[in-house]
């Protein structure tokens, strides 16, 4: 089969590259999703206000600001839908509904491409995680191949949005 032909329109690769390259080496991954979920987006805020009140409550002074970083984590658990996220690391097969999902959240930066350290940070850190969240902007998921990945995509995004409900009923997440 011929591959069509293809127009120089100047193309330059995607600012996530690096990011995406990161799952690719770090995790042998076949495929690796971007998404810029509000639902990740609103659990990474909400980690976030309850590591800050954490703090305040820990410390008189007021000037004391949390901010995410590789240890900055989002757990859930007792959920049937973590049963879509596959175990990390040297585990085999999915987690089941007793686990706790963990996935890190690293700190945003003004241009995507600087993201790649404290991704590949947290990748290291956290072993058995296939995502990692970016705070006030979205999510890095990987897997094995596309239908792994978008699995995980579309369970996670589930999982988020059920935590954001969660939370507006005061129900704990673990």
């Amino acid at each position: 089969m011929e591959r069509p032909e293809t127009r120089s329109h100047n193309l330059k690769p995607s600012a996530c590259t690096p990011l995406f390259l990161a799952a690719f080496t770090l995790r042998d991954a076949g495929c690796c999703i971007h998404t810029h979920s509000i639902h990740a987006v609103l659990v990474t805020l909400l980690v976030e206000q309850k590591s800050q009140s954490q703090s305040q409550s820990h410390t008189s002074s007021p000037s004391t600001t949390t901010t995410a970083s590789p240890t900055a984590v989002f757990e859930i658990e007792r959920l049937e839908q973590i049963k879509g996220i596959p175990r990390g690391g040297s585990g085999s097969g999915n987690l089941g509904y007793f686990d706790r999902l963990r996935i890190p959240i690293i700190e945003n930066t003004a241009r995507e491409e600087d993201l790649r350290g404290s991704l590949e940070e947290a990748m290291e850190a956290w072993p058995g995680a296939s995502a990692v969240l970016v705070r006030r902007h979205g999510i890095y998921v990987w897997g094995k191949d596309v239908a792994q990945a978008k699995t995980q995509c579309e369970s996670l995004d589930y999982i988020f949005q059920l935590a954001v409900e969660m939370h507006k009923l005061g129900l704990p997440w673990v």
